[in-house]
């Protein structure tokens, strides 16, 4: 389903778009609809660009854990953009697409460990609205992953909230990402 663009699309002009344009096509294969949008606002595109580039750095959690949580997030919110998205940086990554097809339904699925679901429980209690973080949720995975890895999911959870959110308000839908992979996500299951 092509993105709605509540926020009309702008149209990039000068130097600086030919060349984030170049970047995009040549990083992903096309123009990620959000950067559209963002164009309208150069301050806010700067300073997303900026600190998802410091975010990618982030070495203390696993990137396997980091992936399941982000598409474990995006499901809960729904933004079929973001999880199009991941998808296709999971499959550029090496990850295991059969295996990560499951996260939207990782309660019933068999393919995950007790470690990677409690990730992705957390990477929905932060999603959803009330919170459903618990001391205990927190306790568990600093004892397994230490401070710093849970600082980093937090973080990364945290962000991709905001880019759930921005790109379901915006009216941005998946774009073919995930085209690339050959295997569907699996349909989310409930709570």
């Amino acid at each position: 389903m092509p993105s709605t663009f509540r926020i009309p699309r702008a149209t990039p002009t000068g130097l600086w778009a030919r060349a984030m344009e170049a970047y995009a096509r040549r990083t992903y294969g096309q123009v990620p609809d959000n950067a559209y949008v963002l164009w309208h606002h150069r301050k806010a595109l700067r300073a997303v660009l900026s600190f998802e580039s410091k975010v990618a750095r982030f070495d203390a959690l696993d990137p396997h854990l980091r992936s399941y949580a982000l598409l474990a997030s995006a499901g809960t919110i729904g933004c079929s953009w973001c999880l199009d998205f991941g998808y296709f940086l999971a499959h550029d990554e090496g990850l295991d697409l059969a295996k990560v097809r499951e996260v939207p339904r990782w309660r019933e699925a068999e393919v995950f460990t007790d470690l990677e679901r409690d990730v992705m429980d957390y990477a929905e209690a932060m999603s959803e609205t009330p919170l459903r973080v618990t001391d205990e949720m927190v306790a568990g995975l600093v004892e397994r992953l230490g401070v710093p890895a849970v600082v980093e999911l937090t973080q990364v959870v945290a962000l991709e909230n905001m880019r759930s959110r921005f790109n379901a308000a915006a009216g941005l839908e998946s774009q073919g990402f995930s085209d690339v992979c050959e295997i569907p996500l699996a349909v989310g299951s409930e709570a």
